[in-house]
């Protein structure tokens, strides 16, 4: 699921292109225009990222994504943005733009890290099928202009490293993030001097910030709640993978509840049944691939497969290669990080 504020600022950016067509947006996302500015609204990834092809093709700007994450709004940041920004140091208000991210976008991970001299964001969408270029490319552009219109404006990222390839529109990453950037990395991450982690907020409020956290603290312990359900299914998925064939109606007998009670809170948490085997399959397909502990024939009986060209059809389309290529090359990486 993705915040609804998010939605809102690609909408506010379409109107000012003079490109907005209300009944294109509510087909797209299932909400009318006015619902969005709920606080609390939360829409489903894959229709919050059509938006953004949508956008792309209505403006004909395949850089759309970069140009929204340059507009500065304070009204339309969302809860999340205005906690950002009412800490007292750059330090306190990236640890919390991590632990709220789940508010912001539950379908992309987010991590911070210090190494040596440098402070690096890492994004990391949770499947290939929730990676979108326009919205990472909005994510990192807002990143940097908010921090450097709210606290310091000669902030620069020493490095970025893009999962996506390079575009056409390469060059507007170099002149807006100042720093060298590579494109076909394996995750989006974007580093900066930990020097400016001490730049203390000029304009923060103490009192905002106290109520809005209160706020989103109370948001955060819903999600959390919410989800426990889809964690029980992903559980009984993983459980029953290589046992038994996996279907809605014997989940739902072990839930005690009816399948279509199952599928109904799924969908509270933005899930569906047949996407979770899935995902689940993948996951493991992919874990197992890596660690060289099992043959492939055995993680093909591990996860279900009929046979092992099922399996290896499967793998490829998850991700693009073969699982024997897919363990070399994994199995090479180790090697040269030992090595190294």
């Amino acid at each position: 699921m993705i915040a609804a504020s998010s939605t809102l600022a690609l909408v506010h950016y379409l109107r000012c292109q003079g490109v907005l067509d209300p009944a294109a947006v509510e087909q797209i996302t299932g909400y009318p225009q006015e619902a969005l500015t709920d606080p609390d609204l939360m829409i489903p990834a894959d229709q919050h990222y059509h938006l953004w092809e949508y956008a792309e093709a209505v403006t004909g700007d395949p850089a759309v994504g970069l140009h929204v994450g340059q507009m500065v709004d304070p009204d339309r940041m969302g809860l999340v943005g205005h906690v950002f920004f009412n800490c007292d140091t750059l330090g306190e208000a990236v640890t919390q733009y991590v632990r709220l991210h789940r508010l912001i976008n539950e379908s992309v991970r987010l991590s911070f890290e210090q190494t040596g001299d440098q402070a690096v964001l890492t994004w990391q969408a949770d499947s290939p099928g929730h990676y979108c270029r326009q919205d990472m490319d909005r994510t990192i552009a807002s990143v940097l202009c908010r921090t450097r219109h709210f606290i310091h404006p000669g902030i620069v990222a020493d490095w970025v490293e893009i999962a996506h390839a390079s575009p056409d529109y390469a060059g507007e990453y170099r002149e807006l993030f100042g720093g060298t950037v590579r494109f076909g990395c394996k995750s989006t991450r974007l580093a900066f001097d930990s020097r400016h982690l001490q730049h203390p907020i000029p304009h923060r409020n103490p009192y905002v910030y106290s109520a809005v956290l209160k706020q989103v603290n109370t948001l955060l312990s819903r999600l959390q709640s919410r989800r426990t359900f889809g964690r029980k299914i992903r559980r009984l998925i993983s459980q029953q993978m290589s046992t038994e064939r996996i279907d809605a109606d014997t989940l739902a007998r072990q839930c005690h509840m009816s399948r279509q009670t199952l599928y109904r809170r799924l969908k509270k948490e933005g899930l569906g049944f047949h996407d979770l085997v899935e995902e689940v399959r993948k996951d493991k397909a992919m874990r197992y691939v890596a660690s060289d502990h099992y043959a492939l024939g055995e993680i093909a009986f591990l996860l279900g497969f009929s046979e092992l060209s099922a399996f290896s059809r499967a793998f490829k389309r998850w991700t693009g290669i073969a699982p024997a290529q897919y363990r070399a090359r994994h199995l090479a990486d180790q090697s040269r990080r030992g090595g190294s």
